[in-house]
């Protein structure tokens, strides 16, 4: 099988697309941990309790992981907020939380993963980005400083790391059917007072395909990122959006 013997971390793997990309490298043959705060299956032996946002959390998951395989082949940092608003409308509350879960979690992740990976001289990186690691969007300003973040941490983390046979690449989704998406139209929709309906189909018709995503659909582009099949890709900011940051 494509991921047989492979041991896989992916954050924010109980819902949306890191549920999906779980299930697929699963299917493929990987050992694929969760690392995420809500646990839909109790007696899931592979999910693991962790605040991302805490290095604390994040060193002990990750030196559980090691300790029980000696390694780690993959890596999705998927988990993530959104926050709908300008600056103005963003509390500070609220941007040390976005900031400290979309970019502080992708930092404490690398940090504890890329030594095991570098002694072994093998990994395959995939982070979590947005069309906003690419273009703007209002009424986004520290979920889109968060994604421009991640895109270079990309590049000068693939740079860094190339020559421990390690890639690194960010996924860049658009509009996804998930449950992030369903609170970000509820928060927009308070701010400007237009329906979710309303919301919905202007995300639908804003990409020239003229639909969102389904999650699977993402988690397809994610696994051909960490197989071989991608072998010559790193540094890449890959696009996954029904064509909306090509227009």
């Amino acid at each position: 099988m494509e991921f047989e013997n492979k041991i896989a971390v992916i954050t924010g793997a109980s819902s949306g697309i890191g549920e999906a990309t779980r299930q697929l490298l699963i299917d493929k043959g990987a050992v694929v941990y969760n690392l995420d705060l809500i646990n839909k299956n109790l007696n899931d032996e592979f999910y693991i309790h962790c605040d991302v946002s805490d290095y604390t959390s994040v060193k002990e998951a990750i030196k559980m992981i090691f300790n029980k395989h000696n390694k780690i082949d993959l890596l999705f940092a998927n988990a993530g907020l959104h926050k709908v608003g300008n600056i103005e409308e963003t509390s500070l509350d609220d941007f040390e939380k976005v900031l400290s879960v979309n970019l502080k979690g992708v930092f404490y992740v690398l940090k504890e993963i890329l030594p095991i990976m570098r002694a072994n001289e093998n990994g395959n990186i995939v982070l979590m980005g947005s069309d906003q690691s690419i273009v703007g969007k209002g009424k986004s300003s520290v979920y889109g400083l968060t994604k421009g973040a991640i895109g270079q941490l990309t590049k000068s983390t693939a740079i860094d790391y190339a020559d421990y046979n390690i890639r690194v690449n960010c996924i860049c989704p658009g509009t996804i059917d998930t449950p992030l998406l369903a609170k970000a139209i509820e928060g927009f929709s308070s701010l400007t007072n237009i329906s979710n309906d309303n919301i919905l189909s202007s995300l639908e018709s804003a990409q020239p395909i003229k639909r969102i995503a389904k999650p699977y659909e993402i988690a397809n582009v994610v696994r051909f990122l960490l197989s071989d099949e991608s072998s010559f890709i790193t540094g890449s900011l890959f696009s996954a959006d029904g064509g909306y940051t090509c227009q």
